[in-house]
């Protein structure tokens, strides 16, 4: 009974709510653990004390509170689902409140590590050029990864200097790219992704020697590479550089709502997370400098 349910609650997402596929597997993730944990309990049976017990088991599984929080709004949102397609008469999460807090910050490079980072490709060759271009959007913008490499040719208005992003929900908004992304990226337009796609049509912008859009995990891979050879110890993913621009921007005076348009959230208290990273910054620096620190 829950597979059915759930296949027509993730129908009802992608239908009513235009919600990417990306977001759909997540919820499917979190649900399909959520019934896991229920067996063989219906809706109706479902109780709140059953919603409470879950998120202990979350908790005691070692999953952070962001991830708790966004299995439990899965699980909220399935249950309200139920309630207005009268599938149900009982709503067990309506008391229940998400997880609050952060368990870590988002990881961040400083401005000098990115430096050294966004440095490291090769601009004596064609995979280097689109490398370094990828890497430049990717700091300017703040994109999401997906959104980086889904990046269509007509998404770009390099005379104006801004993409347009179709996020999460179909959400559309246009991020400035600042010059040097915006020269890199028709360095790379004009130069190497001809040479890369050899006369044959695609409008993804970025694509790899095999003539197709390149893949996330393709990206992933070249930003490990170029971490590597720029001698970054520390953990990096594509993911870093958004949060980087996020807390850069603040640092550097950025208005929160500016940084929420372009990062994309729907909900400022998202953004809100990197203050506390700029916040923690001061703080570390305030203790190194200050005499009595």
């Amino acid at each position: 009974m829950h597979s059915d349910l759930l296949k027509r609650f993730l129908n009802y997402l992608a239908v009513e709510k235009g919600l990417s596929r990306n977001t759909l597997e997540s919820y499917e993730r979190d649900l399909r653990k959520y019934f896991s944990f229920l067996e063989s309990k219906g809706p109706d049976d479902i109780t709140q004390q059953d919603v409470l017990d879950f998120l202990t088991r979350l908790s005691e599984e070692g999953m952070a509170a962001p991830s708790s929080a966004r299995c439990i709004s899965a699980v909220r949102g399935f249950h309200k689902y139920l309630l207005t397609d009268n599938l149900t008469t009982n709503d067990p999460t309506i008391n229940v409140d998400s997880p609050h807090g952060w368990t870590r910050l988002p990881k961040t490079l400083s401005s000098s590590d990115v430096e050294t980072l966004l440095n490291q490709p090769d601009l004596k060759t064609t995979l280097g050029i689109r490398d370094k271009a990828m890497l430049e959007v990717l700091y300017a913008s703040g994109l999401r990864v997906s959104e980086l490499v889904g990046l269509r040719l007509q998404d770009a208005n390099l005379e104006r200097g801004f993409v347009i992003i179709v996020g999460k929900g179909s959400k559309e908004r246009a991020v400035p790219l600042g010059e040097v992304a915006s020269a890199r990226l028709k360095e790379y337009l004009d130069r190497a992704r001809p040479l890369l796609l050899k006369g044959q049509a695609c409008d993804a912008v970025f694509v790899s020697s095999r003539r197709r859009q390149l893949t996330r995990q393709m990206f992933w891979e070249r930003i490990k590479h170029y971490v590597r050879k720029a001698g970054i110890t520390r953990n990096v993913s594509p993911h870093t550089l958004r949060h980087s621009f996020a807390t850069h921007l603040l640092d550097n005076g950025a208005d929160l709502r500016a940084v929420q348009a372009m990062l994309g959230h729907s909900d400022i208290s998202t953004t809100q997370i990197y203050t506390q990273v700029s916040r923690e910054r001061l703080k570390r620096i305030h203790e190194k400098y200050h005499p009595r620190g």
